[in-house]
């Protein structure tokens, strides 16, 4: 059998084409294909060089319309058994190609060529040499040794030649012909098949077989006439032939000659040079020898005469049908039992059911092909040779994919590899590897090499067994039920390219082979598929690519968020404060917390900068029983404005991971990152994260064997799409570090420290603008920030650094502090938006555009360097309670008691005109004369394993007159002496109130204060005057609360103050009118005595200034705080240390001169007045003297200062009491 015949098949002129001398196969090729395209020669371009020596019996010659057409076979081909009974089958003209640099003795090249005729010498009837590229001498002696010599020329020049020695040789060829048809029209001729010569010939069959000689020679002078494109006359010759075999019974020969006809039919047809009805009618209608069943009437006239444009394919078709059919049938008659197994016709009837099935191969006839090829691939378990079944297999998968039908053509080409398979040789396993590569496609396991990377779902619809058209989808990509299949065509072309000696193949198939299957193969032959990985790869040069990926799988994780120093914000150059307004989201234009259209679903938009190195994250995942080992991986880029780094990876047995990548923009462009490239079992390989996902698409659906990251424990990952990548110009980076270590400033509640922060510009362009500003909760914690610093270092150059200092009070602890340090512990990355520490929000940018080659770009954008001032605050001291304490010691009597020197602000002087600190921190009170106190006490736990020291101080207001100037004028501060409290202790700490007293009792501070206790009735209608008298109370209780600090300290370097707000106004909730207000009246004792003593005498009777059986002469001072005149009833006791009164009663032990009881006074308008009397003592002793009045018609501000609700109730107002120490007699 031969390969690539169709019915037309029989009117092809072969032609061998010879290399000539030394000439690469690449060139002869070349010079072979200008043959090639000029395989058909019109009759009518031949006139010139044809010559009729004498009559043509072509008498219908079609030299218009008709052609001779030829088939060059390169090398040549061996002789066939069956020349004589299909004339096509010979070689006929023999064209020798040389190259004339290669050859340059043309003598010795035409000896070479005569000699490779030789082979031909029986059938060849035309021999030409060309010779190529000759040289001026080669050009003068071609002529003489019967060469054909084309001068160098360009390929156009070369074709027009080639052409017109084509000519040349087919005028030659068709005289030739017509020479052997003379002949054998006149002589006759003996011809003879192997058919022949295997039969045992009998007197009769000899008989016989001369019969026959006349039908046969008709037969091939009909094949002569056909080579020579003269249909009529062929057809003529054959119907006589096949009345003459039809006579004789020669079967074989008769289904020749009927196959003959049909090729003549469909040349006329073509050249349309006589009507087919009379073709039909010309080749008569008995095509059987027995005049049986194949007797077929013409068709009727009606049916002729229909439009032949729309009818003569169908009657065409019909009529090759009938006759191939009775081909066929002949052929088998002719199949002789005896001769099965030595030679058969077998071969002949296939090939006439494929070439029927080539004539009729369209999806119309579609039923009608799969019938012949069905039964041809019956038929090939009669042929003897392999090498027919093997062409008969070639031809069968060939329709069957011209019709659509690619799984059938996939199984024929199946077999035809395993017939490759068989043979032991390179060159047969090279054979099979090509033909199992055509078969991949249909099996759904192709290589990436075959496949465009764009051409999956765009393709259209897919066709499949049974012209069913299924649209693209994961069923046909995947077709998991095809796996064992799958699996077998992968093995087998695993063993055909190892014994072809392709490396690359067989790394291929193994790793498509181990990718895709994993599941269903075992352990150890999983192993196996690594080791022919390993071997493969050493028998390929270092570096070598393959296109299909094996382990491991890839798949994109994330674009991790770069580091808070790479935000991008977009930079407006129409605002000078562009970064007012901003909101960055890390390198991402677009986040969904952004504003703009929501409806927005595409993908999201990534800038990276020229220069910066970025990171990617991709899952690597290894399913199989081994441990995997990647010699490198790294991102694949097309775009090639990347720089990749690449790592090696090693993955144990059943076990993913996920890792960076990571790389550098080189240039101002767009980026793609389809994947990466993996140097892994010697062979570099792109893995393409596209494939992974179509392959997780397809384990969802069920139409894969495995998930393979779910096999190696990895959870589920959403969809992770590749943003849009772009890369901008270089820009400033700023980095920072805390100086002294990045860790969290570790500090207690209310401690104050300077944090360093040193910023450094470690872009390649300077930063020109910069901006400072807080971020985040407890930001009032940041005390001052270093602007000028920063503002003085700009334009900050590449390389540049400097150092700000922050300063932070520790604020209040909560359960946040130790949770967030814990976790990012020195580090100053991100913290998460509800962290306690505040951050640093720096705005900063280089020139407002990039210069290039001397022109403006697009502006540049800015960034955002995000600087979380990472504190942790431990718990300090704890405040346990806070209490109003309210104190009254006694105070010595004497001569005088602190004159007010500026009663309108409330400030005192002592009347010796000399105060210590004490005294000034905790005072006697001027108008009471005793020493009154109120403390806020505040109790504080120490939970920690540090001591600390308390310190409470109290800021004093300076005196407004100018003439109080003294020592102490720089002491505005008093404090305390420190109390420490231990680890693990509690303390109290007192803190005065007394100098906060207001100097007057006006109406307007009980309307403030009943704004405070929420007793205004007026609501929302309340006057302007009532808010601005609220606004003023509450900013007196702020301004007392601020002059009082509470600072402690801690070792060495740590201190810190107190946040005693909340205590402090809890505590005066209740007591705001005690602590600021005075009393409407005070009391004040003093001796009566002579002023003149001296300094001494003072001094000396401070001590003791009272004496017993003495007349002690004395002044009781009562002074009115309000603004109104006060009438009043004035009483004085005098008590013992027992408490009893000394005065009345009949244990008196005092005497008195003057009024102690019933005395009626009037104190007018902050003024005061003084009482006098005399005391006698009796009894030395402790003695103690108090004051007390009733107010009469008591106005208002007196019963809101008593809190009395009663018109009528009386005001009782009490002094404090006054220690007298009573000495014995002098």
């Amino acid at each position: 059998m031969e390969p690539d015949v169709s019915i037309e098949s029989m009117c092809t002129i072969r032609v061998a084409v010879l290399p000539v001398g030394p000439i690469t196969p690449s060139l002869f090729r070349d010079y072979a294909s200008l043959l090639t395209l000029h395989s058909k020669i019109d009759l009518s371009s031949i006139s010139s060089f044809y010559t009729e020596h004498q009559k043509s019996p072509f008498t219908h010659q079609p030299w218009d319309t008709g052609s001779l057409r030829f088939k060059f076979i390169l090398g040549g081909s061996p002789p066939s058994p069956w020349e004589d009974f299909q004339s096509n089958r010979k070689i006929l003209a023999v064209i020798g190609i040389f190259h004339c640099p290669s050859s340059p003795d043309l003598h010795l090249v035409s000896e070479q060529f005569s000699h490779a005729c030789k082979a031909y010498i029986t059938s060849a009837l035309a021999q030409k040499c060309f010779g190529f590229c000759p040289g001026d001498e080669q050009l003068e002696n071609g002529s003489k040794e019967n060469l054909n010599l084309f001068p160098p020329a360009d390929r156009q020049t070369l074709e027009m030649h080639m052409h017109t020695m084509m000519q040349d040789i087919a005028a030659s060829l068709l005289m030739e012909f017509e020479k052997w048809v003379l002949k054998a029209e006149s002589a006759g001729t003996i011809v003879k098949t192997p058919l022949d010569s295997q039969a045992s010939l009998s007197s009769e069959e000899v008989i016989k077989a001369k019969k026959r000689r006349l039908g046969r020679a008709q037969k091939t002078i009909g094949d002569y006439c056909l080579l020579a494109g003269s249909p009529v006359d062929a057809n003529a010759h054959y119907n006589t032939a096949l009345e003459l075999a039809r006579l004789t019974g020669d079967y074989f020969w008769y289904a020749g000659a009927l196959e003959g006809s049909v090729c003549a039919l469909l040349r006329n047809q073509n050249q349309c040079c006589l009507p087919l009805e009379t073709e039909m009618a010309e080749s008569g209608r008995q095509l059987s020898p027995t005049g049986g069943n194949c007797h077929r009437s013409p068709p009727s006239t009606s049916r002729l005469e229909m439009d032949r444009i729309g009818q003569r394919d169908q009657v065409l078709e019909d009529e090759v049908k009938y006759r191939y059919n009775s081909v066929i049938l002949h052929y088998r008659k002719s199949f002789i039992q005896d001769n099965a197994q030595r030679v058969s016709p077998v071969s002949f009837e296939l090939e006439a059911t494929l070439k029927l099935a080539r004539f009729l191969c369209r999806r119309e006839l579609a039923k009608d092909v799969v019938d012949l090829l069905t039964n041809a691939a019956d038929g090939a378990k009669s042929l003897i040779d392999a090498t027919d079944r093997l062409v008969l297999y070639v031809e069968i998968a060939r329709l069957y994919a011209s019709l659509g039908y690619e799984r059938k053509a996939a199984f024929f080409s199946r077999q035809v590899a395993q017939l490759y398979l068989q043979q032991e040789n390179r060159y047969a396993a090279i054979s099979a590897l090509q033909v199992l590569a055509i078969s991949t496609k249909a099996y759904r396991v192709q290589s990436k090499a075959s496949i465009a990377r764009d051409s999956l779902p765009e393709n259209g619809p897919i066709i499949v067994d049974g012209g069913k058209m299924h649209p693209n989808s994961a069923v046909s990509l995947f077709e998991s039920q095809w796996s064992t299949l799958q699996m077998v065509v992968l093995r087998e072309i695993l063993q055909a390219a190892v014994r072809a000696g392709d490396p690359l193949a067989a790394w291929s198939a193994a790793a498509r082979l181990l990718r895709n299957y994993y599941p269903l193969i075992t352990p150890a032959a999983q192993n196996g598929l690594a080791r022919a990985l390993n071997n493969s790869a050493t028998r390929l040069p270092s570096g070598t690519r393959s296109a299909d990926p094996a382990l491991p799988f890839i798949r994109l994780h994330s674009f991790p968020i770069s580091p808070s120093q790479m935000d991008i914000v977009k930079r407006n150059p129409a605002r000078q404060d562009w970064w007012a307004g901003s909101a960055p989201s890390g390198p991402f234009i677009y986040t969904p917390f952004s504003k703009g259209n929501t409806n927005n679903t595409g993908k999201q938009e990534l800038v990276w900068v020229v220069g910066e190195p970025v990171q990617v994250l991709v899952e690597l995942a290894n399913p199989c029983g081994f441990d995997l080992v990647v010699d490198s991986i790294y991102l694949s880029v097309p775009t090639g404005n990347f720089d990749a780094f690449p790592i090696s990876v090693t993955l144990p047995t059943n076990s993913s991971k996920v890792i960076a990548l990571s790389g550098i923009p080189t240039s101002v462009g767009p980026i793609k990152v389809p994947g990466c490239i993996v140097h892994c079992f010697g062979v570099i390989t792109e893995h393409l994260f596209r494939d992974v996902d179509n392959l997780l698409i397809g384990a969802a659906q069920g139409l894969v064997l495995s998930d393979p990251f779910r096999s190696c424990g990895c959870p589920t990952l959403r969809n992770v799409s590749v943003p849009n990548i772009s890369v901008v110009a270089p820009l400033p980076l700023l980095l920072s570090h805390v100086v002294g270590g990045d860790g969290a400033v570790t500090l207690y509640e209310g401690e104050i420290r300077d944090v360093w922060i040193s910023l450094a510009n470690a872009g390649t362009v300077p930063i020109e603008q910069a901006h400072i500003s807080l971020s985040g909760k407890n930001q009032d914690s940041v005390i001052s920030i270093a602007y000028d610093t920063l503002k003085s270092a700009l334009p900050l150059k590449p390389g540049g650094e400097i150092t700000l200092p922050i300063t932070i009070r520790a604020w209040q602890h909560t359960a946040l502090d130790l949770d967030t340090v814990a976790g990012r512990s020195g580090s100053l990355a991100r913290q998460p938006k509800d962290g306690p520490s505040p951050m640093l929000l720096i705005h900063y940018a280089g020139p407002l555009y990039n210069i290039e080659s001397g022109e403006k770009t697009a502006v540049t954008p800015g960034r955002r360097l995000v600087v979380p001032l990472n504190v942790c605050v431990l718990p300090g001291l704890s405040f346990v309670k806070a209490r109003m304490l309210s104190m009254e010691i006694p105070s010595n009597i004497g001569e005088n008691i602190p004159e007010p020197s500026n009663a309108e602000n409330g400030f005192y002087r002592s009347p010796s005109g000399s105060q210590n600190k004490l005294e000034r921190l905790v005072k006697i009170d001027p108008y009471r004369g005793t020493w009154g106190l109120r403390f806020i006490e505040l109790e504080l736990s120490n939970p920690t394993d540090v001591v600390f020291d308390i310190r409470v101080s109290v800021q004093l207001e300076n005196p407004g007159s100018s003439d109080d100037t003294s020592a102490d004028q720089d002491a505005g501060e008093y404090g305390y002496p420190k109390t420490t409290i231990d680890r693990d202790s509690s303390a109290r700490v007192l803190i005065p109130l007394e100098h906060f007293k207001l100097p007057v009792l006006d109406s307007s501070f009980f309307m403030k204060e009943s704004l405070v206790d929420g007793g205004a009735s007026g609501g929302r209608t309340s006057s302007f005057s009532e808010k601005s008298a609220k606004a003023e109370l509450n900013a007196c209780i702020k301004s007392l609360i601020s002059r009082i600090k509470v600072r402690w300290e801690s070792g060495r370097n740590n201190s810190g103050e107190l946040n005693i707000k909340d205590a402090m106004q809890a505590a005066l909730q209740t007591s705001v009118m005690d602590v600021l207000l005075p009393d409407p009246l005070t009391f004040g004792f003093r001796l009566a005595k002579d002023a003149s003593q001296d300094s001494h005498s003072q001094t000396s009777e401070a001590r003791c200034s009272v004496f017993a059986h003495e007349m002690t002469p004395m002044e009781v001072l009562v002074r009115n705080n309000t603004k109104e005149a006060i009438r009043m009833n004035l009483g004085i006791t005098c008590r013992d240390v027992a408490g009893e009164n000394c005065v009345e009663g009949p244990k008196a032990t005092v005497l008195w001169a003057g009024a102690l009881n019933g005395i009626i006074l009037e104190v007018p308008p902050l003024q005061q007045i003084k009482h006098s009397f005399s005391l006698y003592f009796l009894v030395p002793g402790e003695y103690t003297l108090v004051a007390a009045s009733v107010i009469d018609n008591a106005n208002d501000i007196l019963r809101a200062r008593a809190r009395s609700d009663s018109p009528t109730e009386p005001i009782f107002c009490r002094g404090p009491p006054v220690h007298v120490r009573v000495c014995g007699a002098a």
